[in-house]
């Protein structure tokens, strides 16, 4: 799988400087738990294949791209930062596989026309891991399926999930690139 990512040379701090609203490029690396969720949908494609998914907090679009390279009839990958999106729609591109890469926050609507909601690395706060955990109640109490990929982040519900499976995994701002566990989770 090819990913953008940022470097030395990448450019992305002379966006940053041309872009008051530039933000983290938090989308420019894979994070832990997206590299864990990404790694189990190629090990194991039949838990998306002829499946509709959602990439809640897709970043980079890792997750969804390899939803999509495992046989899933779509991947909708949602973000709340335009770059991220911009990001998404070009590693799907250098993947050859299409994505649908939307702008927006829906951990405050309803569950969506999906049968799986993919979430890497979104429970690292405290407010949006509530906020995320609310919306993937919703989700299962509609009948989605839900997985979650995190290395065991401090604001991870433990207590709800079951571990699906387990990878070593190099996580986002390791300036080392030290592998950790990360897994694999389904909300129970």
């Amino acid at each position: 799988m090819r990913l953008h990512t940022a470097g030395p040379r990448s450019g992305l701090m002379r966006l940053a400087k041309a872009d008051p609203a530039f933000g983290s490029p938090y989308w420019a690396r894979p994070w832990g738990g997206g590299l864990a969720l990404a790694r189990h949908l190629l090990d194991c494609p039949e838990s998306v294949a002829g499946r509709r998914v959602l990439d809640l907090g897709a970043g980079s679009g890792l997750v969804a791209i390899a939803a999509m390279l495992a046989g899933a009839r779509a991947a909708w990958a949602v973000d709340v930062d335009p770059y991220a999106v911009a990001a998404i729609g070009l590693n799907a591109a250098a993947n050859g596989v299409s994505v649908e890469a939307t702008l927006a926050d829906l951990t405050t609507g309803d569950p969506p026309a999906v049968a799986f909601v993919l979430v890497g690395d979104l429970f690292y706060d405290a407010v949006l891991a509530e906020r995320v955990l609310a919306f993937l109640d919703r989700c299962r109490a509609a009948g989605v399926a839900v997985l979650i990929g995190d290395p065991w982040r401090e604001f991870l519900p433990t207590e709800r999930l079951r571990v699906v499976a387990e990878y070593p995994v190099a996580d986002f701002g390791d300036p080392a690139g030290m592998t950790r566990p990360a897994a694999v989770f389904a909300l129970i």
